[in-house]
């Protein structure tokens, strides 16, 4: 049943944000922020695809500890892409908020950003390993985590500032996706039913997503 379930959740979720981010990069018009938004939900959605089509295959097969490569390799994969889905994401809080300059933030971004990749390319992660060490999970983390609370500032802050309805709960879809994800990284592989936030984790993005695709259709008068 748990193979079932979360085959066609993964499914759902995988085709509903990789239709969104199509949809967004089509129908944003030339708007840089709108398609911007567009390519992070592709990101989101490819970077995701690599470990969930070979977990759904342990799953509906022969089991998790006889895909313990590709699993590994999908991890390593969305553990990069997902890097490149907040700096999109810093870059779509420029667009809209009309911010110019910054170089300082802008070398922050790119610091954590690059420091966060290094890290998950170290052979230390033994991303491929059954017994992958807690401690690089860790360690590769946190200037992710860093990140995470510098775009959650930036969005509080704005959104609060211009009096942005469209996205005045878009900080909160990014503390929501950590607060579900930290768990999983520090105490998952000793107690596997932590795994299951992933779930509200997944849904949590799926909200930043259409937060975009709600605004933008709001914004450039596009019909359902």
């Amino acid at each position: 049943m748990q193979a079932i379930m979360e085959t066609l959740f993964d499914a759902v979720y995988l085709v509903s944000v990789l239709t969104i981010g199509l949809l967004m990069i089509k129908g944003s018009k030339g708007n840089r922020q709108f398609r911007f938004f567009g390519w992070m939900a592709v990101v989101l959605g490819v970077g995701d695809a690599f470990h969930l089509i070979p977990r759904a295959l342990a799953l509906c097969t022969t089991g998790l500890e006889n895909y313990t490569i590709p699993l590994g390799l999908g991890k390593w994969i969305t553990s990069v892409t997902m890097t490149f889905f907040y700096v999109l994401l810093y870059y779509v809080w420029r667009l809209r908020y009309h911010v110019h300059n910054q170089g300082a933030l802008t070398f922050a971004v790119y610091a954590l950003a690059v420091l966060r990749v290094l890290l998950c390319m170290l052979p230390q992660n033994q991303w491929l390993s059954i017994d992958a060490p807690l401690s690089w999970g860790i360690y590769r983390n946190v200037p992710f985590v860093i990140l995470g609370i510098l775009i959650i500032l930036l969005f509080y802050n704005s959104a609060k500032q211009h009096g942005d309805l469209s996205f005045r709960w878009m900080w909160l879809t990014i503390v929501l996706s950590f607060a579900f994800y930290i768990p999983v990284v520090l105490w998952a592989d000793r107690m596997p039913m932590i795994g299951l936030l992933m779930i509200p984790k997944t849904c949590a993005y799926v909200w930043t997503i259409l937060i975009g695709y709600f605004a933008m259709k709001q914004e450039s008068g596009i019909k359902n």
